[in-house]
């Protein structure tokens, strides 16, 4: 019987995962992504796709605007997406801003329909800190008038109140980031700690 019970429900080492991600844009979250994702890769134990929010803009939503509307289908496409790779067993990560609390919980829905975990990680780097940093230049067009529906300046981010991690990027390194997410996932029992052998 016990292991009829494993069968149909695995330990979670063994199931599908999404990892999702969500911020302001430049807060860190697609170099926290790659970063989390190089270091699940390296353990080998499950397939790892990154889905980068820049990267699903242009293959899978291409044509799509930034109206509320439009976001929250990019959003629902990446948690379809991230659902079906998590219901083979794969990890998904996923790093798009997200910036709406119902799609993200669409998102969730996805991922637990598919008999498959979702952490929902925060990067809660501050407005100033992802203004200063502005590699895109998109926060400079929208202050001046130049773009709108910027999220966090014209357009709003809904601040996840359920996150499963929460970082803020402002003072942590990359490597510090990534360990804390895999510390969680860790604790959680969807990763298995390697201890290195001596």
């Amino acid at each position: 019987m016990a292991k009829e019970l494993a069968k149909a429900r695995p330990a979670r080492r063994h199931r599908g995962l999404v990892v999702f991600l969500t911020g302001l844009s430049g807060s860190g979250k697609s170099t926290v992504a790659r970063g989390l994702t190089d270091a699940l890769r390296e353990s080998g134990e499950r397939t790892v796709t990154l889905l980068d929010g820049d990267v699903v803009r242009r293959e899978l939503s291409a044509g799509l605007g930034y109206s509320k509307a439009d976001r929250d289908l990019n959003v629902r496409r990446i948690g379809w997406v991230a659902a079906e790779i998590a219901r083979h067993r794969g990890v998904a990560i996923c790093c798009p801003i997200a910036p709406y609390a119902a799609a993200r919980a669409t998102a969730r829905e996805m991922a637990l329909t598919a008999g498959a975990g979702f952490v929902l990680v925060h990067v809660a780097t501050p407005l100033e800190v992802c203004e200063q940093r502005d590699r895109k230049g998109l926060y400079a067009r929208a202050r001046a008038g130049l773009l709108t529906g910027m999220t966090g300046i014209d357009d709003p981010y809904e601040v996840p109140t359920d996150a499963d991690v929460v970082l803020d990027t402002t003072d942590v390194s990359v490597p510090e980031a990534v360990e804390a997410v895999l510390q969680h996932l860790t604790e959680t029992g969807w990763v298995e700690l390697k201890i290195p052998s001596s």
